[in-house]
């Protein structure tokens, strides 16, 4: 009877739903309508002058399968990939440093990873810029220490999209990994010691399996913005390497005017997400003890 009780008092009442409500209606404004219209948009028609015919057709998602936009995605998931390992490597040892520094350099280690956001995402897209130019920073430092003697054509290549994307999209591997690292009990660790386990016996058997939820959630934060990324890819690649956001872009306010086949492909993109998100959910779970 008691748990009957516990149960009831549990559910939420009229008052928790409504404060519910305006959460409700931004995910339907602004969550579900705009994917209902992509994917009712994917299955129309462009006339001649560029409009939109609604009906029923299956031909934008048969033209994905062109060998140019399959190479546009590959490209497109590489690139994030590349990306992702990168921001892995580089952020795993900064978000375990970070909570195991003391209280109060933590915060002010936090502060400095935070730094970047308070800036337009523009304008440090433009700073890197104005570093790796042929009469940048970059090559003005390496060339007054004679260790080239020509400038070395950094910027418009796909190094350059790759340093954009990992400086744009690092702290979104570092901040999840944080949050898993910082709550490890000290005690665990410790006591793996005393068990006779050399510090990476420890960091492979111990931290990594408990700080896996936020690693994989760090991957997805990088790994799916990174593939449709269009900005760093314009300006740092210059339209020379395009992604798959960049192509989607063209299609929607771009020379194509293709909105359906645009569509199609952000059907396409969003799928790709849900299946990068439901792979990582399983091999968390696969993870978990029964």
């Amino acid at each position: 009877m008691r748990a009957a009780d516990t149960s009831a008092q549990r559910r939420p009442g009229w008052a928790a739903w409504l404060l519910l409500t305006p959460l409700l209606v931004w995910l339907l404004a602004f969550v579900v309508a705009p994917a209902a219209i992509l994917v009712a948009y994917s299955f129309a028609e462009r006339d001649e002058l560029g409009r939109v015919g609604f009906g029923f057709s299956l031909e934008n998602y048969g033209r994905i399968a062109d060998a140019t936009y399959v190479a546009v995605f590959a490209r497109s998931v590489g690139y994030a990939a590349i990306t992702t390992a990168i921001c892995a490597v580089l952020g795993y040892p900064v978000a375990w440093c970070l909570a195991r520094a003391s209280e109060n350099w933590r915060h002010r280690l936090l502060l400095l990873v935070m730094i970047p956001f308070w800036t337009s995402f523009l304008i440090r897209t433009y700073a890197w810029i104005t570093i790796l130019k042929s009469e940048g920073l970059l090559n003005g430092l390496l060339l007054w220490l004679h260790a080239i003697a020509t400038p070395l054509e950094l910027l418009y290549t796909p190094t350059a999209v790759i340093v954009g994307l990992v400086y744009a999209y690092l702290p979104f591997m570092i901040l999840p990994i944080y949050g898993s690292a910082e709550k490890l009990d000290p005690a665990l660790i410790e006591a793996a010691h005393d068990l006779g386990c050399g510090p990476w016996r420890t960091f492979a058997q111990i931290v990594v399996p408990l700080t896996l939820p936020g690693f994989y959630a760090g991957v997805l934060m990088v790994f799916v913005p990174a593939i449709g990324m269009f900005a760093i890819t314009d300006l740092m690649g210059g339209a020379r390497v395009p992604m798959i956001g960049n192509v989607i872009q063209d299609q929607f306010v771009g020379q194509a005017r293709d909105k359906p086949f645009g569509a199609a492909l952000a059907v396409v993109f969003m799928l790709l997400f849900v299946a990068v998100y439901w792979l990582l959910q399983r091999r968390a779970a696969e993870r978990e003890p029964a």
